[in-house]
């Protein structure tokens, strides 16, 4: 029996417990008992009336107070939420809400549903603020700002006042700056709001209008339901118990308190200048110690940099560095011609052994200053290992090899003999020409390689001294060089001489001008074609040059033969490079003929078809400026290769020489035929005169005159001739 009380008495208190617990989490039921908890929705934006307290997170302000001390004393527990919506009107459509606050009368809302309101909880003064003691008219003219979530006091005030003009605004940020800049005159608020905002160090220039405040109801309001009815009736019941000391204990608490905090902006505002300074000051100390922190790393990487690409024994590039610099001056001199060296001391083992570790030291130095002292900046010198040494050189033909093995070698041979200290110094070298893939690809470990396999064929000869690895392309780049270098002595020596192919007119049988052409006749190379060498001077870049000197030429004969009463005309020709190589080539033209005492007629430009193709804008303009001054331009090689109609639209030459590839064996000979009568119909009819080019059967020349084409030029008349063989003609056909 009495164990069976004991568990009675045990699931009774576990019932209990559970009870209460479940009681305790039960939604809606009060924690104080006979009374209701009440949602009351609030603006929390409108400190001190209503803010979020940073502490506790929770609503706060002078109206939650007061209606807090309202509802005691009407028996209901509020709940205090911030409101999501954007006013009051739009939140009296949110059932979440049991009532809200403030409102300064009864308003609809947003869907138009009518509401209750409670009796006044406290009067409020609302104030007009403006910049600097501003004085303002009537509050039924002005234009006033106010923000949005006082939608509801809006309405009341334009109750009170029709002929008031309301502007509403997002926040308060965006009501002064309207302020400001004149788009409104006032700004209006309660008074208690204006008393914690114009804290803000950045609204000092703001001033409250005392002499334009009025009053306005504070009251809670509900939709008006049953149950919305019956809250404000029961909240009436507490209002009525408020007395006024309480009402002003809780205003006064709020508004003698410093609620406002400072935010940066505010700081930056007060004390801007000095935190300018200071920010400046430690920006400044941060640079400096940031260039420091920079400087040092660059020394570091400097440092090891060196320690990479320079060879502390002998101060010259080691193999990281050679291959470096090499593949930059390949960049930077595309048109040098280079070969690449692979030097080794024959038994530098023995030296070491027999003089010493700091006499082979002693050697090693010796190379490298001797080698590197002979280079120019467009050539380096490296020790890759050992007594293994790389050089980049310049091609400078047979004499600058045997210089350079006088001059270098053969003091570094000698280094310990003249001393008394040893016997001569052997030394073998593998020389590589580069090609011009190389200068494509920069592989400098393949130029060492192929320099190597050329170093060790004098080492198994069992003699010193140097051999080539690819000498053809060696004697390809000797003769490249000995053309470029000689090129000024050959202009003034009269190696190089203008030439000249006549060109007639097969309908008249007469001699009507001539192409000016060069030949070279080079003191030790004998007769250049100049499919040769004209294509090395555009790569050299000395093109210009070249044909500047064949301008002149041509313009001194033909001074000299209009003084003999021979007025004749002469094509030369000009290429892309030279117009790269000068600022105005129209101008300079111009300048020759002026000079020479010719008229424009008689020097005739050529300008290749490919050239037309390659830049087509740029030669188009050289082109308008050479007709402007009233030279006659002509387009070479028209029909080679790139021939199209789209050209003879476009370019406004004055002359086509016409290629006659056309008519050559190869191929269908009908096509080519009507494909060249064509295109002098198609000239002619384009308003350009046309000469055939490469005439060399009278077959053709019967051809090309039968298809309308008289002027012609080619071997079966003439072949090129120098200038005292042209003077000899007279002007018909021989």
């Amino acid at each position: 029996m009495l164990n069976s009380r004991k568990y009675l008495s045990l699931i009774l208190t576990v019932l209990l417990c559970v009870s209460m617990a479940l009681f305790a989490f039960l939604p809606g039921v009060s924690a104080e008992e006979g009374k209701d908890v009440v949602v009351i929705g609030v603006p929390a934006n409108r400190p001190p009336i209503f803010y979020i307290d940073e502490e506790d997170d929770q609503v706060t302000g002078i109206g939650i107070d007061l209606m807090a001390v309202a509802c005691e004393k009407a028996g209901l527990v509020p709940k205090f939420v911030s409101i999501t919506e954007d006013d009051l009107k739009d939140a009296l459509d949110n059932d979440k809400y049991d009532l809200l606050m403030p409102f300064g009368s009864a308003i609809k809302s947003t869907k138009g549903k009518s509401i209750v309101v409670s009796d006044n909880l406290n009067q409020t003064p609302f104030t007009l603020v403006t910049e600097e003691n501003k004085k303002l008219s009537s509050l039924n003219q002005l234009k006033v700002g106010m923000l949005a979530s006082l939608g509801g006091v809006a309405e009341t005030v334009k109750q009170f006042y029709p002929g008031i003009q309301i502007s509403m605004y997002e926040n308060m940020a965006e009501s002064i700056d309207a302020l400001r800049s004149g788009e409104v005159d006032a700004l209006l608020n309660n008074s208690y709001v204006w008393n914690y905002t114009l804290q803000k160090p950045a609204y000092s220039d703001l001033t409250v209008q005392t002499s334009t405040m009025f009053t306005m109801d504070f009251r809670v309001g509900a939709v008006d339901t049953e149950k919305g009815r019956a809250l404000i009736e029961r909240l009436n019941q507490g209002i009525s118990g408020v007395s006024e000391t309480r009402r002003q204990s809780i205003v006064l608490d709020y508004t003698s308190r410093r609620l406002y905090r400072y935010e940066f902006s505010d700081y930056m505002h007060e004390y801007g200048l000095i935190v300018l300074l200071a920010f400046l000051l430690v920006v400044s100390c941060l640079i400096i110690a940031f260039q420091r922190v920079h400087e040092l790393r660059k020394e570091q990487e400097l440092k090891v940099q060196q320690l990479m690409d320079i060879d502390t024994l002998t101060g010259v590039l080691t193999t990281h560095g050679f291959r470096q610099k090499v593949q930059e001056l390949l960049k930077l001199h595309p048109d040098t011609s280079y070969l690449v060296g692979y030097i080794n001391i024959r038994n530098f083992k023995f030296i070491n052994d027999s003089l010493g570790r700091a006499a082979g030291d002693e050697l090693l130095r010796f190379l490298a200053d001797k080698s590197s002292a002979a280079l120019t900046e467009k050539e380096t010198f490296a020790r890759l290992e050992g007594d293994h040494f790389a050089i980049l050189r310049e091609i400078g033909g047979e004499e600058s090899i045997e210089r350079d093995d006088k001059e270098v070698m053969d003091r570094i041979r000698t280094y310990f003999t003249e001393s008394g200290r040893g016997n001569r110094v052997q030394i073998c070298c593998g020389l590589y020409v580069l090609t011009p893939e190389d200068y494509d690809k920069a592989d400098v470990n393949h130029m060492l390689d192929c320099a190597r396999v050329a170093e060790q064929r004098v080492r198994d000869s069992r003699t010193d001294g140097y051999d080539f690895y690819n000498p053809e392309q060696w004697k390809k780049g000797q003769r490249i060089v000995d053309i470029v270098n000689h090129l000024p002595d050959a202009i003034r020596d009269g190696e190089i001489q203008v030439w000249y192919q006549p060109q007639i007119d097969f309908d008249k049988k007469k001699i009507i001008g001539a192409e000016a052409l060069c030949r070279w006749n080079h003191d030790k190379l004998g007769w250049l074609s100049p499919s040769e060498f004209i294509p090395i001077m555009e790569e050299a870049g000395l093109i210009y040059e070249l044909d500047s000197f064949v301008w002149n030429k041509v313009c001194a004969d033909l001074k000299r033969w209009n003084e003999m009463g021979l007025h004749r005309s002469v094509s030369v020709n000009l290429s892309r490079c030279d117009i790269k190589n000068s600022d105005d080539i129209p101008a300079h033209f111009d300048s020759l003929i002026k000079k020479y005492g010719l008229t424009p007629d008689q020097l005739r430009v050529e300008i290749t078809e490919t050239a037309y193709v390659e830049s087509p804008k740029l030669m188009t303009d050289i082109t308008v400026k050479l007709k402007a001054l009233g030279f006659q331009v002509e387009m070479d090689d028209f029909g080679s290769g790139y021939s199209s109609l789209h050209m003879l639209k476009e370019l406004p030459v004055d002359r086509i020489k016409l290629d006659l590839y056309f008519l050559t064996e190869t191929g269908d000979q009908k096509k080519g035929s009507t494909i060249v009568e064509y295109i002098i119909q198609m000239g002619k009819a384009l308003g350009m005169t046309l000469i055939a080019e490469g005439v060399e059967k009278i077959e053709q020349a019967m051809f090309v005159q039968k298809c309308g084409c008289s002027e012609m030029q080619g071997y079966y008349f003439y072949k090129p001739m120098n200038v005292g063989d042209f003077d000899k003609l007279g002007t018909e056909i021989e």
